[in-house]
């Protein structure tokens, strides 16, 4: 879950988050069975929850929000630090309490969690009837099945082909202007702290085609706003000779299309249609991701690039592939392609093993050098099985992370409301997602730096477009009005 200090919002779970929890909601369509999902983590796992969904409304589920009218419960878990898989073990204690009234209710595990300990979910949390990693989804009506008969069901396998490509999702908790693509799965970088490369795979890239047809169906549902994800979108790579065989014997031609390709034919779906993406690594950001971002106004400026440390021995011992010296060239890069005003967020890591008092200022003084707009920063977690668990000592004591921590998100909160300020007397094309969470008589929405823009609704409705002056600012959001 998030906790809110002061304007900055502080996530324990990973680079491609939004919001740390989300609920499926109501979906009746006369289905005889009721499935409930509570996602937790990043927006793939908010994305699988919506694949997962689409395949279980073809095996007689329809989708509730109340927990208590559930057939089948499932929590889509995230690992990427210890809290996060307390909070799902804490939930399914709650959980048990609810089964105890409902006996036949179904209980699963799904996602980075599911994986990473498998069986031992089964055995250890007595109420769980169904274990599935994030590539076993398909065989969910199968594991339903052999549940209902009476068994407890799992599935772990990880795939060196499955995208889910041809699977259209159920729009969960949708306001129905913004959506999330998937575009790729899994990882080939192996950030020794980072555990998702053996809970998600190896990385394999989704036919672009079918992504562009995803954006097209989307917009004319009324969408406006489609984020591409991926763990590092940067890699995304599809060849129509690995993917295709048989059409490439046929024009003899091998088409390669890599993300700036990619960016550019989802801008092409319409003018009016906004792109965004997450999240990027460092160290595979291109020059010609940032010129396509330039040339097409519906790409949002807004890149989220992960430094994690400040300090080159860090990064090394991190395996991050860049030291703080071309970090900061790259940032260079991108200001000079796309403007000073374009949004840059990171995540940030304090405490890694052997991280001394001068390397910690280091992380400082790049935030300082950089000045970002966001910024998703948590102390150091070990967790098992990867690479700095095998390796090295988690040696830092957990009162100086924490310290380290408030420094760290400190800084932010000046940086933010530096940034911020910086807007004020600027007009900013924002697209309208809804009502203000404190008045109904203001709307709000995102610029294309991804920064919260609030204003008086006059006669303007969701999915639209409007220009907003900004006359006011947090460190957390704008203030403005409409103006011609």
């Amino acid at each position: 879950m998030a906790d809110i200090i002061g304007d900055i919002e502080v996530f324990d779970h990973s680079s491609t988050e939004t919001n740390a929890f989300q609920v499926t909601e109501n979906q009746n369509t006369g289905k005889p069975r009721k499935l409930y999902i509570e996602s937790y983590g990043c927006q793939m796992n908010f994305s699988d929850s919506e694949i997962v969904a689409s395949i279980l409304q073809k095996s007689g589920f329809d989708t509730t929000s109340n927990i208590d009218d559930a057939d089948l419960i499932f929590l889509n878990t995230c690992s990427i630090r210890e809290k996060a898989e307390q909070t799902v073990r804490n939930r399914l204690t709650q959980i048990n309490a609810i089964k105890k009234k409902k006996p036949e209710m179904m209980v699963g595990v799904l996602g980075c969690m599911a994986e990473r300990l498998k069986t031992q979910l089964l055995e250890e949390e007595k109420i769980v009837d169904l274990v599935a990693g994030p590539d076993a989804y398909r065989d969910l009506p199968n594991l339903i099945l052999q549940v209902d008969e009476g068994d407890k069901a799992v599935n772990t396998f990880l795939s060196r082909e499955e995208t889910y490509a041809d699977i259209s999702p159920v729009r969960l908790n949708s306001n129905g202007v913004t959506a999330f693509i998937s575009i790729m799965r899994g990882c080939d970088n192996m950030c020794s702290f980072c555990v998702v490369p053996f809970t998600r795979g190896r990385e394999r890239s989704r036919d672009p085609h079918s992504i562009v047809a995803e954006a097209k169906d989307l917009f004319d549902r009324g969408f406006r706003e489609v984020t591409l994800l991926g763990q590092n979108v940067d890699s995304y790579k599809w060849s129509e000779q690995e993917n295709n065989k048989s059409r490439l014997e046929k024009n003899g031609i091998d088409k390669v299309v890599n993300f700036a390709n990619l960016l550019e034919m989802v801008a092409l779906v319409n003018p009016d249609l906004r792109v965004r993406f997450s999240t990027s690594h460092p160290k595979d950001i291109t020059d010609d991701v940032l010129f396509t971002m330039a040339n097409y106004e519906n790409i949002c400026k807004y890149i989220h690039l992960p430094v994690q440390s400040g300090n080159s021995r860090i990064l090394e011992l991190m395996n991050r592939g860049y030291s703080r010296e071309w970090y900061l060239n790259k940032v260079t890069r991108i200001r000079e392609v796309l403007g000073e005003d374009c949004g840059l967020s990171s995540d940030m890591i304090t405490g890694f093993c052997t991280e001394t008092e001068e390397e910690h200022i280091d992380t400082l003084t790049l935030m300082d050098a950089v000045k970002y707009d966001f910024a998703y920063m948590f102390h150091y977690s070990e967790r098992p099985g990867t690479l700095a668990a095998k390796k090295f000592m988690d040696d830092i004591p957990l009162e100086v992370k924490k310290r380290r921590l408030d420094e760290i998100i400190k800084k932010q909160t000046g940086h933010a409301l530096y940034r911020n300020q910086f807007d004020i007397g600027k007009i900013y094309k924002v697209l309208i997602e809804g009502v203000s969470r404190r008045s109904d008589d203001f709307l709000q929405g995102r610029n294309s730096q991804n920064k919260v823009v609030i204003f008086p609704k006059e006669n303007k409705t969701k999915g639209m477009y409007v220009n907003i002056l900004i006359e006011r600012c947090t460190g957390a959001t704008l203030f403005g009005k409409i103006v011609d």
